[in-house]
């Protein structure tokens, strides 16, 4: 598994690999080992997935860890473009033929998720 490629414009959209079930195993127990304490995991569902990628340009999807409102560790989690840029805002064009700049999405609202069971 490679570690901290370097990331280009080019190959953004190849980011991430299968690595299978049992390296994927071995790397949560590992961090489950050195983080007792931790959120395991979060499941995000497919329809704001969708939704993401299906703004223009975006060829990925950028996740940040933030505080929720209760000051629990989540995501907050954002669209990319080739050039490695958040997508928070594209240009889109009415049905009145006029064209105005409309605010991307800003995700949030995770589930903790301990899945692989």
């Amino acid at each position: 598994m490679t570690q901290n490629a370097p990331v280009t414009a080019k190959n953004l959209t190849e980011v991430g690999e299968n690595i299978g079930l049992t390296e994927g195993v071995k790397l949560i127990n590992a961090f489950r080992e050195a983080n007792p304490e931790a959120t395991t995991g979060y499941y995000i569902g497919r329809n704001i997935l969708e939704q993401i990628m299906a703004q223009p340009g975006c060829v990925g999807i950028n996740f940040r860890k933030c505080l929720n409102e209760m000051n629990e560790e989540h995501l907050v989690y954002t669209g990319v473009d080739a050039e490695g840029k958040d997508i928070l805002e594209f240009t889109v064009v009415t049905s009145t033929g006029d064209i105005v700049k409309q605010d991307a999405i800003v995700a949030d609202r995770t589930i903790w998720w301990d899945g692989l069971n």
